[in-house]
């Protein structure tokens, strides 16, 4: 890893990404993809060391509160955020300002900061969302070989469900001819209903493949996956959009098992639902009068 002073931390719409890189070794990764400009290795961690300031400055100035979130670029309890603690310095400003706040992660590390998650949701809203791929634990450890397993995330799921932190899973990528089975995704539907979900995020059945990223996703079917790559190189050519052969099967399982147990699935309505400011205080001074 590596540090660097970061010139902005929050974007238009309040997004933050404390690290830049990561080292879970997802094969799939689209943050790897060269139109991102990176300029250090992947791996090479950069760390913006002045991110809480930064932070602290911006939610200072705001007229007013809304949710922070972090981005999708980078996972925000990477194992350096155990000495690290920006994601957690970053918490608690969101705590001390009365900020709500979303985050992204496939790490139990979350659960480090229970206590404060729970802090910020009895003010006004903390969601965690948990990316859930791949229901077999051995072809996890192949394709999200550097992070807990997805088991491990279902079972941060349910202590979050436990601790009233409301939750949603990405269910994405669906790695056609890999993980594209209804056996996959029943399995993870299972977590999530279990798990009480707010909702299941999903783009499609399939993976995005582009420059960076289709280079390293190659390579790694080549080495767990023999013949895959030719497989892939016959069924999509160069397209950015690699949709499963079982898209339409898979998405009316993800839709019927969604509506039978109220989990929302529509990705607009719950960006909508993660965008959207929640004041408690201010539902119980009108619950008063």
């Amino acid at each position: 890893m590596h540090y660097k002073d970061a010139k902005s931390i929050l974007s238009p719409h309040n997004g933050m990404n404390p690290y830049r890189g990561c080292t879970h070794g997802c094969i799939y990764c689209d943050s790897r993809s060269a139109c991102y400009g990176m300029e250090h290795a992947f791996e090479d961690v950069e760390v913006k060391k002045n991110a809480p300031q930064l932070l602290e400055d911006a939610l200072r100035r705001k007229r007013s509160r809304c949710m922070i979130g972090t981005g999708s670029m980078c996972d925000p309890y990477l194992p350096l955020e155990k000495t690290e603690q920006i994601t957690r310095r970053s918490l608690e400003l969101a705590d001390k300002y009365g900020f709500g706040f979303t985050l992204i992660t496939k790490s139990d590390l979350v659960l480090r900061d229970l206590e404060l998650l729970k802090s910020i949701n009895e003010k006004t809203k903390c969601v965690v969302q948990i990316t859930l791929t791949t229901f077999d634990e051995a072809l996890c450890r192949i394709v999200e070989p550097n992070v807990c397993t997805s088991a491990r995330r279902a079972e941060t799921l349910s202590i979050l469900r436990d601790a009233g932190i409301p939750t949603v899973v990405w269910l994405c990528p669906i790695l056609p001819f890999i993980n594209d089975t209804a056996e996959n995704l029943r399995g993870i539907l299972g977590y999530c209903v279990d798990a009480k979900v707010k909702g299941v995020l999903s783009f499609g059945m399939g993976v995005t493949l582009r420059q960076g990223d289709r280079e390293y996703f190659y390579r790694k079917l080549d080495e767990h996956f023999p013949g895959m790559k030719a497989r892939y190189i016959r069924a999509f050519g160069q397209s950015y959009e690699c949709l499963s052969p079982n898209n339409n099967a898979l998405t009316r399982i993800l839709i019927d098992t969604c509506s039978a147990h109220g989990i929302l699935y529509k990705p607009d309505e719950i960006f909508a639902y993660l965008h959207r400011f929640e004041d408690r205080f201010a539902g119980e001074q009108l619950r008063l009068f």
